[in-house]
C-alpha cells in the first residue's frame, strides 16, 4: 500500500500486509462473493498461526465447517506483526505509532483492493483479533454475514488490563538499555514484559497439570521464556501491546447490525467474566449472543479463543443460522 495514512498523522511511503489465503472465492450471480472468511490473530501472533493443526485441523479439513474446498480463507498479519511492516524493519522508535484503527483499515484495504473481495461470509478473530472483529461492525456494517469475536469485551481497556499493558510498556521504555528504541541487543525489559503476558494469559489448571512440582514448574518457565524472548523484538513487543489504546467499540454497539456470536472462556484473566462486563454489552447488540465456556480439562485460560474443540459447535449453529437467514445452505 503506497503512502498509507495513519490516524495520528504520520504516513508511510509503503506498508505491506502479509497474508495467506486458502481456497478460491465464489461469486454469485451479482458477482457478490458469499464463501470469504476473515480470519484476525491476536497481539503477539500472526496469520499463519491458524494453520496449526489445533485451529486448521478443526476447521479447515474435509466437511469441515469452513472447509477450503468451499471457503475461501483470509489469514492476514496486522500492521506491527508476522511479516507485515513493523518498527524491527528499521524506523525501530520512529516508526508510525498505529492504533486498532489503522488496522482494520489496512485489512480492509487488504480484502478489497487487494483481494477483490467484496463482501465476506465472516470476519472472526482472537483476542486483539476478537477486538478488532467488533471494530469490523461498526465501521463496515455491512460487509458482512456474521461476526465471531472470541475473547474480547467490545469495551474500552481498562482495570487490570490495562494496567497489565502499561507496565509492560513501562519495563521497555523504563529499561536504560532500550536506549530509546535504538539498542543492538534485545533489552532484559522485554523479559519482563513477556512474564506479565504469560502471568495473564495462562491457565492455572493446566499449569498445575503440566508443572506438579518444585522442580518442573522451574524447568517449564524457564524453557518458555528463554523460547519466547528469543523470538520477539523489544520495538515490536512495545508497539503491540500499544497500539490498544483507541479501542472502544462501546458508544457504537447499536451500529452493529449484522450477527454476532461472542465466545469467551471463564478462566479467561485477561477478559475475566466475573466483572460482568459482556453481559451489559451484548443486550446492546440487535442480534448478539454471548457464550462463556466453563473452565474445563478442555479449556486453556485466555487461549482457549485458539482451540476450536471447544468452541466449533457454536460456530456450527452460528453459520446455520446465517445460512437459514440467507436461504441458502450455510
Amino acid at each position: 500500500m503506497r503512502d498509507f495514512h495513519f490516524a495520528d498523522g504520520s504516513v508511510l511511503s509503503e506498508l505491506r500486509i502479509h497474508y495467506v489465503t486458502l481456497g478460491a472465492p465464489r461469486r454469485d450471480a451479482s458477482g457478490i462473493v458469499r464463501n470469504a472468511v476473515l480470519i484476525l490473530h491476536g497481539t503477539t501472533g500472526n496469520g499463519e498461526g491458524f494453520l496449526r493443526r489445533q485451529f486448521a485441523g478443526e476447521l479447515f479439513g474435509p466437511g469441515d465447517l469452513l472447509d477450503t474446498a468451499t471457503h475461501y480463507i483470509i489469514l492476514p498479519d496486522g500492521i506491527g506483526t508476522g511479516k507485515s511492516t513493523k518498527p524491527s524493519d528499521g524506523l525501530h522508535a520512529h516508526f508510525p505509532h498505529y492504533g486498532y484503527h489503522d488496522m482494520i483499515v489496512a485489512q480492509h484495504r487488504l480484502v478489497t483492493d487487494g483481494l477483490h473481495v467484496n463482501h465476506l461470509l465472516l470476519v472472526m478473530g482472537t483476542s486483539m483479533g476478537g477486538m478488532q472483529t467488533w471494530m469490523w461492525g461498526e465501521a463496515y456494517p455491512d460487509f458482512m454475514d456474521g461476526l465471531v469475536p472470541l475473547a474480547s469485551v467490545p469495551t474500552q481497556i481498562a482495570g487490570r488490563s490495562r494496567m497489565m499493558r502499561t507496565m509492560m510498556i513501562d519495563d521497555i521504555r523504563n529499561d536504560p538499555a532500550w536506549k530509546g528504541g535504538d539498542y543492538v541487543t534485545q533489552p532484559p525489559g522485554l523479559t519482563a514484559a513477556v512474564q506479565l503476558l504469560f502471568m495473564m494469559t495462562s491457565s492455572p489448571l493446566q499449569l498445575q497439570k503440566q508443572a506438579p512440582a518444585r522442580d518442573s514448574a522451574d524447568a517449564y518457565i524457564h524453557q518458555y521464556l528463554a523460547r519466547t524472548v528469543a523470538n520477539e523484538d523489544a520495538n515490536d513487543y512495545l508497539y503491540q501491546f500499544s497500539a490498544s489504546s483507541d479501542y472502544n467499540p462501546a458508544p457504537d454497539l447499536e451500529h452493529v447490525v449484522a450477527p454476532v456470536l461472542a465466545i469467551n472462556s471463564a478462566d479467561d484473566q485477561v477478559n475475566p467474566p466475573e466483572l460482568g462486563l459482556m453481559e451489559k454489552l451484548i443486550s446492546r447488540v440487535k442480534h448478539g449472543r454471548y457464550v462463556l465456556i466453563p473452565i474445563s480439562d478442555r479449556t486453556r485460560g485466555h487461549g482457549t479463543h485458539s482451540l476450536p474443540a471447544v468452541w466449533k459447535g457454536y460456530l456450527a449453529e452460528f453459520l446455520f443460522q446465517i445460512g437459514r437467514a440467507r436461504g441458502k445452505s450455510p
